[in-house]
């Protein structure tokens, strides 16, 4: 519909909260004051929320006279009897009538209803003017002069964009991830935005879910460290009333990554034990990081969707868990149950969200329509319509809108400060991965002619990745600008070969090749543009898309060293590309300050230290494949039979009968922890304290690393442990503690890390969360294929 054309401003996002100026027992106060002077409707409107649109001259004026001539006509403002004709209008003329038909629809459908108490929260306002004028109306005009919460998707960065979540993730620098949150909400919070639906937290094992890329990984511990540090970052440690924090929501609740084949929105049917152990710890994480807010998920798992689960929204996020905040259903999610075939229309839909626990429900407007008729007939109860307001109103004033809901319009500009791109250079510098590196082909020399091929090289779109709807393209700077800017010295010659990664046409390949030829390395940015992955965005197939890697291998063909660099927003399937490069450095879409932060790498002015915090297999058919798998009766051995090693009418039990594939074998391609750096490190020397520790006793694990090498580096050491035997069958590895360690050329240094049988705990067959007394495993490495391994047991 071309009328969506006109500037609406559509995204939405969530909250989080914790502490205020105002003590708990304050706020609680203040909130059953307000409670006891509303009328259902007002209660009800607090639990409604919308999306905002607006159209401005500068809108309205990027579109052509066909869009505008649609408006009018379909609006009954042109063409109709006594009416102009819009071919009988100025450009002028259009826009004057557009922009009051406008006024007249954000009067009808936002102030009036604000007006009359009817809206809680807006989604996507990130005008400053509007959002003051908008709360003016919450706040003077109407009855009670509650203010509005105002939602905004604000995932890796508002402006200024940092690698997407699944790229911060690689850096496990809690942090890095936490001062980038922290960026993300001083940018957001100037324009008005003060409720973000991030962090995503939703365990994912599948790379044909495109939402990977809003994750942070597969491990549900780095998951757990991670996502409450971002938590952190947008609250401001803390204080929601901070001007400068923005309340987060974790989402989507719950097992939204087990989508069935990798298809978004797909069923889900993961077992109570997995779920306890893998799916809600990282969400039980955010939780008690002080997690404002919550959204449930679009699916439904074993056949229940989120926004009706009850079990999971009372008896474990509010009685377990004892969170206070309140719950947010996902985009129409609630009304979704009726094509799920879980709600026979709107108003079986408001009662089953209303009493599941759903707090909030976003844009489909059936809590508003059907809820006042509910509560009549009893099928809702007020008691349920106020836990729901009361838990709304907690966040608002913990939030400090009741004192300061405005915005200053005359603070200087927050957006792209020198000191958050600053940061966001550093975030791509350690979350970038380098994969491959022979003969040490990286670090480049400044002093070689260099030939930059690829579609990704100068992609500034593209480059900031999914889920980014305030960062401006025109800041965002792509590998060739960094040669323009922090790399003038350098000698190189640019070939794209490609117009974007889609693209199919080969008509540049000798191009490339002939640049190729004519320098002393070819470095080729592949990968995915940036809507590719995301949400919605699934694939079966996770190749290099099109002709890429016919282009590599082109440019291998002209005989001088390649080195491939990949921006996805996904781990793509590149074993058939890696015969055709020399070195290999991945970066999950790395957002505005990309290209001078590779170029860093590149050239050795910083050195790699990323490491995957996913599983990357050799092929699509492996999936889903996780380091943290359990075992089974027949394990593989370290040496497998491959196809080509298979005899002629070979015996049905010669190959061994245990769990791998025949043409893919039992391993991935590059385990989950794995990272390279131009720095080299041994492992050396494990002590525990002790090879038997009590229940509730706890555990030192120490181990020697040094740096092999002539260079300064990062290594990032990593722990994990098997508990051998089990009331369940239990995990393969499982990490348990990670250290990011500065180690200067040929120094040693000994990491230390602390374990309690808290550490070991997990919940068994009856659902209950306790350590068992028996043997166990310890590795400390670079990786989940770590090593260095020694045993201790846990006893009564």
């Amino acid at each position: 519909m071309r009328m969506k054309k006109l500037g609406l401003l559509c995204t939405f996002a969530l909250a989080s909260l914790f502490t205020t100026s105002y003590a708990q027992t304050d706020v609680d106060k203040r909130v059953e004051d307000l409670l006891s002077k509303m009328t259902l409707e007002e209660k009800i409107g607090q639990m409604n929320q919308v999306s905002f649109f607006a159209v401005d001259d500068k809108a309205i004026a990027q579109y052509s006279d066909d869009d505008m001539d649609t408006f009018l006509v379909r609006m009954g403002i042109a063409g109709g009897q006594g009416q102009k004709k819009p071919s009988e209008m100025t450009k002028q003329q259009k826009i004057a009538l557009i922009r009051s038909e406008a006024n007249k629809m954000l009067d009808k459908n936002f102030t009036e209803p604000i007006q009359k108490g009817k809206i809680g929260s807006l989604l996507n306002i990130v005008d400053p003017e509007m959002v003051n004028k908008l709360q003016a109306a919450a706040l003077k005009e109407s009855r009670l002069g509650i203010p509005m919460i105002i939602g905004r998707d604000v995932i890796h960065g508002f402006k200024t964009i940092f690698p997407i979540p699944l790229g911060q993730a690689a850096s496990f620098n809690p942090q890095l991830v936490e001062d980038g949150a922290r960026i993300a909400a001083i940018e957001a919070r100037s324009t008005g935005v003060n409720w973000t639906f991030a962090p995503m937290l939703d365990i994912s094992r599948d790379a044909r879910w495109g939402r990977m890329a809003e994750s942070l990984g597969e491990d549900p511990y780095l998951g757990s460290i991670l996502g409450a540090a971002m938590v952190k970052g947008f609250q401001g440690n803390g204080n929601l009333a901070d001007p400068n924090a923005i309340a987060a929501c974790v989402k989507h609740f719950i097992g939204y990554g087990a989508a069935e084949g990798g298809r978004d929105y797909n069923s889900t049917n993961i077992p109570p034990m997995l779920l306890r152990n893998v799916y809600l710890p990282p969400f039980q994480s955010a939780i008690k990081a002080g997690a404002a807010t919550l959204m449930t998920s679009f699916n439904d798992n074993d056949g229940i969707p989120a926004s009706a689960n009850g079990y999971l929204l009372k008896n474990v996020l509010r009685d377990e868990w004892k969170f206070d905040g309140f719950v947010v259903s996902d985009w129409a999610s609630m009304t979704e149950m009726i094509a799920h075939g879980y709600a026979k229309d709107g108003k079986q839909v408001a009662e089953l969200s209303a009493n599941a626990g759903v707090d909030m429900e976003m844009v489909s407007g059936v809590y508003l329509q059907h809820l006042p008729e509910l509560v009549k007939e009893g099928k809702v109860s007020m008691t349920t319509i106020d836990s729901a307001v009361r838990n709304i109103l907690r966040v608002k004033f913990r939030m400090g809108l009741f004192e300061n809901p405005y915005v200053d319009t005359k603070k200087p500009s927050v957006l792209y400060a020198d000191s958050h791109l600053k940061a966001a250079r550093q975030a791509v510098i350690e979350s970038a991965i380098l994969l491959k590196n022979d003969n040490n082909t990286l670090p480049l020399s400044e002093t070689k002619k260099i030939a930059i091929i690829g579609p990704m090289a100068d992609a500034p779109h593209d480059q900031m990745g999914t889920w980014v709807f305030d960062g401006d393209k025109n800041y965002t700077v792509t590998p060739i600008g960094a040669l323009k800017s922090d790399y003038k010295h350098i000698n190189y010659v640019y070939e794209p070969a490609l117009s974007y990664s889609r693209d199919k046409s080969t008509a540049s390949f000798e191009k490339a090749k002939q640049a190729a030829a004519n320098a002393d390395v070819a470095v080729v940015f592949l990968g995915e543009e940036a809507i590719l992955s995301g949400e919605a965005h699934s694939l079966s197939n996770i190749n290099l898309i099109g002709v890429q890697s016919d282009l590599l291998k082109a440019v291998k063909s002209a005989g001088k060293p390649v080195v491939l660099v990949i921006m996805a927003g996904r781990p793509l399937t590149i074993e058939r590309d890696l015969p055709y490069a020399d070195a290999v450095l991945y970066s999950f879409h790395p957002g505005t300050m990309g290209g001078p932060a590779i170029l860093d790498l590149l050239f050795g002015k910083a050195n790699p230290s990323g490491k995957l915090p996913v599983t990357f297999v050799r092929e699509v058919g492996q999936i889903p494949m996780y380091y943290n798998h359990n075992n089974t009766g027949r394990p593989a051995p370290e040496k497998v039979m491959t196809l080509d090693e298979i005899k002629l009418e070979a015996g049905q039990t010669s190959l061994g009968n245990t769990s791998f594939y025949l043409d893919s074998g039992k391993d991935p391609l590059y385990p989950f922890g794995y990272g390279l750096s131009y720095s080299t490190f041994e492992y050396s020397n494990l002590v525990l304290s002790s090879t038997s520790i009590p229940m509730n006793g706890s555990l030192t694990v120490k181990a020697t690393i040094k740096n092999t090498s002539n260079t300064d580096g990062t290594e990032v050491v990593q722990l994990y442990i098997q508990d051998k035997v089990g009331s369940i069958v239990r995990p393969v590895k499982e990490l348990k503690g990670f250290q990011r360690v500065d180690i200067k050329a040929g120094e040693t240094k000994t990491v230390q890390f602390e374990l309690t049988t808290n550490d070991f705990a997990f919940y068994n067959k009856d659902l209950v969360k306790k350590a068992e007394k028996g043997d166990f495993n310890v590795w400390v490495g670079g990786n989940s294929n770590a090593n260095l391994k020694g045993t201790f047991s846990v006893t009564e």
